[in-house]
């Protein structure tokens, strides 16, 4: 019940609209690109400037060129005023170009960092945390980062800047008169304060009921079948309903508070432009103001409340980009823990095979240590072990958490070991603690007589060839998912492998053959097919070490001989692992253990296990005789 709550709060805190901490860290992506970030900025202090001509040569040509009849004066100050709006024009361009590169650049490197270090993060963090959650870090958390630094970052410089030059402009020509216009500021400020608060709030509903509909669209669309098959259509449709109508409303009231903000910014601007005439008109007339001033007055003033305008906009972006790094960052932050050895023991080109589980024990992390963003470690673990030896070495206590439990067990270069229990017993994880894709809490797993955690975790499963009772193939060729872009697996070791597995033969009757593209997760191949490319994949490299996970549980039984007369030569002179829940695909096994609530119960060969009578001969009955009812 814990992580769905965490999930809610996390879309819905927006924490603060400026976040020093993050921002700091949000511009350290601008380094490489400085020399183009400080360019921009100059470009939009060089448009700010240029704001201030127009106004400026209006009140020259009214109040100097017109009253002489200074012809020569008026083309000049024309021909200036459009070469300052060709630049202007220029600049924006150039600027808008230079920005929209920047962001674009800045979240390059943003994306590819983020998806470097999610391939590289344990597992563990991916049992609590949802694909469609990372995906949102990786697609909209980042585009809203690219919208503060190509609209919000250097463009509110540009708006400071105009205001601040505008303000001085306005000062140094009629200070009294500019203090009249800025007297309708403190109100400019107040609807402003309350719109931005009133933002804030249907930003956040916003993005709830977003979050919703995402949630919703993902687990209806990746069960339609089920909902296609109870007629749940209606009711699923009904229930998508109030969700889109709630994220519409949410859009209506965010659309309204635009709505109201800037009509009223326009009145405020108005009544500015109201007092700069009834002011600088009653001057005027007393002879101590020009019209020229009055006229630029009331350019200025239109100019001046257009970026006030951009900046409680700007509010909104900055608002979200802050919402959104920190979900980044938290990602970026979180660590590692499975990681290369400071000073790695070298593996050599072939390993012999041997493999060694001494004093296992692990447990995946509690919810608890989940929130707290802490995996339970070697010492917190020992200490847990210490402290309540009785109760965790009991074996009748199964619900301690502890998945494995004292494991021990030797696999001699080219052994075939079969491990074989009840769903939950241990037996996948055991697969996983030798791939390092978890680490145990007690004891240490061996290579050759080295613990595995001295290997680069790249050395250490490049000797392995993993077959997994799911399969997943990913989008291209049959070829491609063979190879995997794996160094020195070209074309032929992909024929071989392919032929050695038998799947050449399935392959060949598609049009392009290796060449075929497959559809998503290999949905244009048989569940049997797409099994027998998973071996393929796992052999292409050679691996001294085999592990097989229910490999033929989701297999017809033509294939399934198949694969079994394929892997007996594959075997040969290998390592392997096997963990089968059809007993009849182990019989030749080297060894097999059985695993009872996560400790090794029994041990031996195939007949010595049904002469002992126990646990596994029992699992063998139940399945003979499941086997002669089917038949």
């Amino acid at each position: 019940m814990n992580a769905p709550v965490r999930r809610s709060q996390e879309e819905e805190a927006l924490g603060k609209a400026y976040d020093a901490r993050l921002m700091k860290r949000l511009l350290a992506y601008l380094r490489p690109y400085r020399p183009n970030v400080v360019l921009a900025v100059l470009m939009l202090i060089a448009a700010s400037g240029l704001a201030l001509v127009g106004p400026w040569l209006t009140k020259e040509a009214i109040d100097v060129a017109i009253p002489g009849r200074d012809f020569a004066s008026l083309r000049r100050l024309s021909i200036i005023l459009f070469v300052s709006l060709l630049f202007s024009g220029l600049l924006e361009y150039a600027r808008t170009i230079l920005t929209a590169w920047i962001g674009q650049n800045v979240m390059l490197d943003l994306r590819q960092q983020i998806f470097a270090h999610v391939q590289r993060l344990r597992l563990a963090y991916f049992d609590r945390n949802p694909v469609g959650r990372l995906m949102t870090r990786l697609t909209s958390d980042v585009e809203v980062l690219n919208e503060m630094f190509t609209s919000g970052v250097v463009t509110i410089f540009g708006d400071i800047f105009t205001v601040g030059f505008i303000m001085t402009a306005m000062l140094v020509m009629n200070w009294r008169l500019a203090l009249v216009t800025f007297a309708v500021l403190p109100a400019v400020f107040a609807v402003a304060w309350v719109f931005r608060r009133k933002v804030r709030e249907a930003y956040r509903d916003i993005r709830v009921r977003l979050a919703r509909i995402n949630s919703f669209l993902q687990e209806r669309i990746s069960g339609v079948r089920v909902v296609q098959l109870f007629q749940h259509e209606a009711a699923t449709k009904n229930r998508f309903a109030s969700i889109n109508q709630d994220h519409l409303e949410a859009h209506l009231r965010s659309i309204t508070y635009y709505a109201i903000f800037f009509p009223v910014v326009e009145v405020l601007a108005s009544v500015a432009l109201a007092l700069i005439i009834w002011y600088g008109g009653n001057q005027a007339l007393q002879g101590t103001l020009s019209i020229g001033v009055i006229a630029a007055f009331l350019q200025y003033a239109r100019r001046f409340f257009r970026p006030i305008q951009d900046l409680s906009e700007k509010y909104n972006i900055l608002q979200g980009a802050m919402a959104s790094s920190e979900r980044i960052f938290r990602l970026l932050d979180e660590p590692l823990i499975i990681e290369d050895p400071a000073e790695p023991v070298a593996l050599p080109a072939h390993v012999e095979g041997r493999i060694a589980f001494e004093n296992v024990w692990f447990r995946y992390a509690t919810p608890e240590e989940d929130a707290a963003g802490r995996p339970m470690g070697a010492i917190a673990a020992a200490a847990a072990l210490d402290g309540a030896e009785g109760r965790v070495g009991d074996d009748t206590a199964p619900n301690d958490g502890w998945v494995l439990r004292g494991i021990d067990f030797v696999v001699e270069p080219g052994q075939r070991l079969a491990f074989v229990g009840a769903t939950g017993a241990g037996k996948t994880t055991l697969f996983s603690l030798l791939m390092r894709f978890y680490e145990p809490q007690r004891g240490r797993i061996t290579l050759d007589g080295v613990d595995i955690r001295e290997y680069r975790l790249t050395d250490l499963r490049r000797q392995m060839g993993l077959v997994l009772q799911e399969v997943y193939l990913f989008s291209g060729t049959a070829a491609g998912n063979i190879a995997l872009d794996r160094e020195g697996i070209g074309r032929e070791r992909v024929s071989a492998a392919a032929e050695q597995v038998g799947v050449d033969r399935h392959l060949a009757r598609l049009p392009k053959v290796y060449d075929e593209p497959l559809s998503e997760r290999g949905g244009n191949l048989s569940v049997g097919e797409r099994q027998l490319i998973s071996f393929a994949r796992a052999l292409a490299g050679n691996p001294p070490l085999l592990l097989l996970d229910e490999a033929t549980s989701s297999v017809d039984s033509e294939i399934e001989a198949q694969i079994q007369t394929a892997l007996e030569t594959l075997m040969e002179g290998r390592t392997s692992l096997v963990i089968a829940h059809r007993l009849s695909t182990i019989r030749s096994a080297d060894r097999i253990l059985v695993l009872h609530h996560g400790r090794i119960h029994e041990s031996g060969t195939h007949e010595d296990l049904l002469e002992c009578g126990g646990l596994y001969a029992e699992l063998h009955r139940l399945q003979f005789e499941r086997s002669t009812a089917a038949a």
